[in-house]
């Protein structure tokens, strides 16, 4: 089930999304080619690119999960290359993309996490995840943490839901 998106969740991950293409890929190329080009030869690359962020929000937050998926796989493999698996700080969970990722795939790279990394994506507190996981509504994993597949379900609750479960607990 996917949950409703606003307008402004939309406009805000899109305009993230193109500002993290520029920083990381579009800047860069301009400073390697040519300036006598005219703008680095990148200008044709900057217009595509207000197009193609909001077609990548749409994706993201979409209906289609598979799709959704795919689309986290590579900004995130564009994004933030490496050679090891994909660990964001804490912090980046919040982030309009990092929400994105969380609800449409989860971590890309642990099955698992840390009560603070899941607290950081569920954008509640670590005492929030603990009272989650008492209460079953977060499945703990066997080697200890969150299962990423629960903090999922639960993101993919709609809000209204989530904070009712909330208050039905005090």
């Amino acid at each position: 089930m996917v949950r409703q998106v606003s307008t402004a969740e939309h406009v805000e991950l899109a305009r993230e999304l193109r500002r993290l293409v520029e920083v990381r890929i579009v800047d860069p190329l301009e400073i390697l080619l040519d300036p006598a080009d005219g703008e680095g030869g990148v200008g044709d690359v900057r217009e595509r690119l207000r197009v193609q962020a909001e077609v990548w929000a749409a994706q993201l937050l979409g209906p289609d999960e598979r799709q959704a998926g795919m689309t986290s796989a590579r900004l995130i493999a564009a994004l933030f290359p490496g050679d090891g698996p994909f660990d964001p700080p804490d912090e980046w969970w919040r982030t309009p993309f990092g929400r994105a990722v969380a609800r449409r795939a989860g971590h890309p790279g642990a099955e698992a996490v840390g009560f603070s990394t899941a607290a950081a994506m569920l954008g509640i507190t670590r005492q929030g995840v603990h009272d989650l996981v008492k209460r079953a509504k977060l499945d703990r994993h066997p080697s200890g943490g969150v299962t990423t597949a629960s903090i999922r379900a639960r993101l993919a609750l709609p809000k209204e839901q989530r904070v009712a479960a909330r208050r039905d607990h005090h």
